[in-house]
């Protein structure tokens, strides 16, 4: 990989279908920076344990956003694309940095205490720890830049307090690690609830469009989005939030500016807006959709691109695993 580039460490679960709010806010700004930095990119299967997963849903979620990963142009030539279970230095690696984690820190983060609402049958210690693992995630390869949106930067917080407090013990040895808030892509919310983000684990189908959505579902979708009863297609997020996320989606799916949207949809209904808008996503997606429904069906493919992308991360993962077993003390 080229040392001149920043290196960027971006991970996602397999937890279900990726929606366009992850694909405009976050892949699609990841395959740019794949020209001006050193990129990786993991799919974190160990993360999505946390709650409780059908084995046959996991297994199946783990090929299908690897796929997605390849097809919307993430490319394994130029970066790192594996599979967390692969690489047995994340787990060990985290038992390490468990013992230099403070509980009061993990016991301060905001998700552990949103998730322990959602699961309360199931608060366990992966739950309480995977802040931890997910430094080991970013630590492993030395790190500079993280991708990452508000609801993550308490973890790359910690992910720093980490490294620092290993570094003043045993000398520079962890890469401390900074937040990276890409310039491009606007934050998509729900399509119905725009107060929240939109996710692929909302228990209301309507409310987020999959990346593997077909067209007809798709437009079904923003027909039913929720929108207000001015009319008026005019962005302003406050007074007309469901207004103005579809405009945030067509300028995302098209490349259009707010304020050409306004003059281009100015003295039409809300029907033509929501049409259009679902239009231009079918067409941003179907070329995506296509490549996918090639990967997936090639697990000769896949297999090949798994094993070279798990053995590339284990070169990096395992050197930094080994430096700091060496300086704690640890027989090698």
């Amino acid at each position: 990989m080229d040392k001149a580039k920043k290196r960027v460490f971006s991970a996602i679960q397999p937890s279900g279908t990726l929606t366009i709010g992850n694909y405009f806010g976050a892949l699609k700004n990841h395959v740019a920076m794949q020209e001006d930095y050193d990129c990786i990119f993991s799919v974190a299967d160990l993360h999505a344990i946390t709650v409780k997963q059908e084995p046959e849903k996991l297994y199946t979620h783990t090929l299908e956003l690897y796929a997605i990963f390849l097809a919307v142009g993430l490319d394994p030539e130029k970066s790192i694309i594996f599979i967390q279970s692969h690489v047995p230095a994340h787990t060990e690696f985290t038992w390490l940095l468990n013992c230099f984690t403070q509980f009061g820190e993990l016991s301060r983060m905001h998700q552990f205490k949103e998730k322990s609402k959602t699961h309360s049958d199931n608060i366990n210690a992966g739950l309480f720890d995977y802040p931890v693992l997910m430094a080991a995630d970013i630590l492993l390869y030395n790190t500079e830049l993280v991708p990452t949106g508000q609801d993550q930067k308490q973890h790359i917080e910690l992910a720093r307090n980490v490294a620092q407090r290993v570094n003043g013990i045993y000398g520079d040895i962890l890469v401390v690690p900074e937040p990276y808030i890409p310039r491009t892509g606007a934050k998509i919310t729900s399509l119905q609830d725009p107060s929240k983000k939109m996710s692929k684990s909302d228990s209301n189908a309507n409310a987020f469009i999959s990346i593997l959505d077909e067209p007809d579902v798709i437009i079904k979708k923003f027909k039913r989005a929720v929108t207000d009863s001015e009319a008026l297609v005019k962005f302003d997020e406050e007074n007309k939030p469901g207004v103005s996320n579809l405009m945030n989606i067509y300028s995302c799916a098209t490349g259009r500016g707010i304020a050409e949207i306004e003059k281009e949809f100015d003295g039409r209904g809300y029907g033509d807006f929501k049409m259009a808008v679902a239009q231009s996503v079918v067409d941003a997606l179907s070329p995506i959709q296509a490549e996918y429904k090639r990967i997936i069906s090639d697990k000769a493919y896949m297999s090949e691109k798994f094993a070279v992308a798990a053995e590339r991360a284990a070169d990096i993962a395992n050197d930094t695993l080994r430096r700091l077993k060496e300086k704690i003390g640890f027989y090698i």
